[in-house]
């Protein structure tokens, strides 16, 4: 069975991505939980697949909510819709949305297609994780807080020069002090 691998970007930081693979007869509820287990996020969310197009429109949307495909309903379900169903193009677009009230926003593109799956895989498989996954709920410190340790432990420029301190007085036994009154040409 054909295999499709999907690269996953955080919106916020391209640097930060997983390569997904997924077997093409499964269906968008198994991608949406490789994602949010490949980003460490705790699948406790309702989210949203939108199909894309090239400049990043959010067209036809799938929802883990929805549990039946109905005509003309506001979007298709991620439980009965497989992945191949969706995808038209070699580098076919979506975006996923976990948690719309977060609004956790990934982009989705489509990789490349693989002949056959490898047989030791449990697919969807996560192939490759870049960068650190975002922290779902912020525990521990937040931005500010490690701002005001950085700024605490940081010697300014106006303290430290070149790796001496200015500071003289504090040398314990059996260590030089730094004399700036040795010329270089005095070795």
């Amino acid at each position: 069975m054909p295999v499709f691998r999907f690269r996953v970007y955080w919106e916020e930081d391209d640097l930060i991505y997983r390569d997904i693979e997924i077997l093409t007869a499964q269906s968008f509820l198994d991608f949406h939980k490789a994602i949010y287990t490949a980003f460490e996020f705790d699948g406790k969310h309702n989210a949203f697949f939108y199909e894309s197009n090239d400049r990043g429109q959010r067209l036809r949307a799938l929802s883990s909510e929805v549990l039946s495909n109905k005509r003309d309903a506001p979007a298709l379900s991620m439980l009965k819709t497989p992945v191949a169903a969706l995808v038209s193009a070699p580098d076919q677009k979506f975006i996923y949305v976990y948690d719309p009230l977060k609004n956790w926003t990934f982009l989705v593109e489509l990789i490349s297609i693989l002949e056959h799956e490898e047989s030791q895989k449990a697919y969807p498989f996560t192939l490759r994780k870049e960068g650190m996954a975002p922290q779902q709920y912020h525990l521990g410190a937040t931005q500010n807080m490690l701002l005001e340790i950085e700024n605490k432990y940081d010697l300014g420029a106006d303290e430290m020069s070149e790796g001496y301190s200015s500071d003289n007085d504090s040398t314990s036994e059996g260590e030089e002090s730094y004399d700036s009154s040795v010329e270089e040409s005095d070795f």
